[in-house]
């Protein structure tokens, strides 16, 4: 455990962020070796299936994690007030609560799956494969929560060492089960959805079992799961929906914008599902410095501590703009050559679409990462309203997009569209923070 109260604020962030990374990295690493997978093994018409569904996968991810972050800000707030039996009840509502949403997710996931893939334009003769992927990624959804609330229960205790162990395994059996099921089993694009779910299942019992051997404030007990207070389930289900729905609106604008790329052909498909792949690379900083500055504003703010409050934010901002620099350089030097890494795909219209997403998008970069580090920090400080307002701007922004300038340009429209909705997302955060209350407030 690591108290986040106490201690140089630079050191403190950047020693819990760096497991953090590393993780998401590891993650990361597993998605691209998945698509590289998908696409040496099974060609390119299984890889635009998979990716036509991605951003419903994205979606269903987003939200589960979003979810289970939230309900670990009140954990942290909690841990960093000193009340341990607090910790421990907040632990067992984000089980009970989490799993009760992610079974009513489910069902209505696997009910409307075919309405869902109409929806998203998903080119007829891919229609099957993509509904064989996504029907086990959806059933799979119970798995991933529970997951990733242990995971961010114990990043709430300042624990993010343990995570990232069990993710490398967790990514480890997920690319040997991808290479059994489809080399082996010969299973297909279901054959990698299974190797998902299995990996989550066990990095979930791992992490349970371990937690309840290492650490005593999360050892369950029968009293934990009666008596909870209505005020802590008010405020784990604010701050659970608001970063699941953060997340959901952003995942609903991609989601909008995959319908016109849909319609773009294959080739633009696997290009933009290149990109996609090489972005969640490019911004794994950015949802590094957030989650951190969730757990260390939650932690602060539990102990009164809005001097480090306002130190850490600054200190975050710094660093995420840093990384953006760093990504517009790769952009425009190794872009090209990350493309075929993903995709193995020597198709030039596929590299040339790919690569001009990159370059044009990274030079706005530093927008998200401003947007990252406020919206993560206001959630760990209990603002949950400023947060989704911008989320919906993104989402509006790029529904309209997708209905007005992906028709009239192409794939110009998509490459431009996510620039234009972060500056105006951002707008609202920063008017926001400014006029917090919490953040004027002395030791």
């Amino acid at each position: 455990m690591k108290d986040l109260t106490k201690g140089k604020p630079s050191t403190l962030i950047l020693s819990f962020a760096l497991p953090v990374f590393l993780g998401n990295l590891l993650q990361l690493t597993y998605s691209l070796a998945d698509t590289r997978i998908v696409g040496s093994f099974l060609k390119e018409d299984a890889l635009a299936a998979v990716g036509a569904t991605s951003p419903l996968s994205g979606l269903i991810i987003g939200f589960l994690m979003g979810l289970a972050n939230g309900f670990a800000i009140v954990t942290a707030q909690k841990f960093g007030a000193g009340n341990r039996e607090e910790v421990r009840k907040s632990f067992a509502l984000s089980l009970v609560m989490g799993s009760v949403i992610s079974l009513i997710l489910t069902v209505l996931g696997l009910l409307f799956l075919y309405p869902i893939l109409r929806f998203l334009n998903v080119p007829d003769h891919l229609t099957g494969t993509a509904r064989q992927y996504i029907f086990i990624i959806i059933a799979g959804m119970l798995a991933t929560f529970l997951y990733d609330t242990c995971a961010a229960s114990l990043r709430a205790l300042g624990d993010t060492v343990t995570p990232l162990v069990i993710l490398a395994v967790s990514v480890t059996l997920n690319i040997a089960g991808d290479l059994f099921f489809i080399l082996v089993v010969k299973a297909g694009v279901q054959g990698a959805a299974v190797a998902t779910v299995l990996s989550q299942t066990l990095a979930f019992l791992i992490c349970w079992f371990y937690m309840i051997r290492r650490y005593e404030i999360l050892r369950l007990k029968k009293k934990d799961f009666f008596g909870l207070e209505r005020n802590m389930m008010k405020n784990m289900l604010s701050a659970g929906l608001s970063m699941g729905l953060v997340s959901s609106l952003v995942n609903l604008g991609t989601l909008a914008l995959q319908t016109s790329i849909n319609r773009l052909g294959r080739d633009i498909i696997v290009a933009h599902t290149a990109a996609r792949k090489i972005t969640e690379m490019f911004m794994i900083m950015f949802g590094v410095f957030g989650q951190t500055m969730a757990i260390f504003c939650g932690q602060n703010a539990g102990a009164g501590r809005m001097d480090r409050v306002r130190h850490g934010i600054g200190l975050a901002v710094l660093y995420t703009c840093i990384w953006s620099v760093m990504t517009v350089i790769f952009s425009f030097t190794i872009g090209k050559q990350l493309i075929y890494l993903v995709t193995g795909s020597h198709n030039e219209t596929v590299i040339r679409n790919a690569a001009n997403y990159l370059k044009f998008d990274t030079i706005f970069y530093f927008v998200t990462a401003v947007i990252s580090v406020l919206r993560n920090a206001m959630q760990g400080l209990g603002e949950t309203v400023i947060p989704l307002v911008s989320s919906a701007l993104e989402m509006i922004g790029k529904v309209v997009i997708a209905v007005t300038l992906v028709p009239l340009l192409g794939y110009t429209g998509v490459i431009v569209a996510e620039p234009i909705v972060w500056v105006i997302m951002v707008i609202p955060l920063i008017v926001k923070i400014l006029k917090m209350p919490e953040l004027k407030k002395t030791v």
